[in-house]
């Protein structure tokens, strides 16, 4: 059975990009900003994995990672975030808020993908990151 991923950004092309890349062996659902995220979630079972930039047009700097990781309901969600904010500052705030992994822009997609199929891999064998 093939995994649900999750992509939120507010970048059409970060967007179609990443659907292209992951496509071949997850289904992606991809939304634009966070109402569209949370509308998602409340809506449909919950994705395997979230892709997403922590800053939406909609929404304040980090403000859904934050509501995700602290939420009863969604913090079993694996995240990976893709960030244009400085390396460091992303580091800082992706550990506090217990991301996964993360990536600055522009990025390298293979890596990202390698990155994705750890996580899920993982998750899958109860592996805590």
């Amino acid at each position: 059975m093939r995994k649900d991923i999750m992509v939120i950004d507010g970048s059409k092309a970060i967007r179609y990009m990443l659907h292209t890349i992951l496509k071949k062996n997850y289904k992606v659902i991809s939304v634009p900003d966070g109402v569209s995220a949370m509308y998602y979630l409340r809506e449909s079972a919950h994705p395997d994995l979230i892709i997403m930039d922590p800053e939406l047009p909609d929404l304040g700097s980090w403000e859904l990672v934050r509501h995700l990781s602290g939420s009863h309901l969604y913090a079993s969600i694996p995240l990976l975030v893709i960030s244009n904010q400085p390396e460091d500052e992303t580091r800082v705030k992706a550990i506090n808020y217990g991301v996964m992994d993360f990536f600055q822009k522009p990025f390298n997609p293979l890596h990202l993908l390698d990155s994705v199929e750890n996580i899920l891999v993982g998750n899958a064998m109860g592996k805590v990151y």
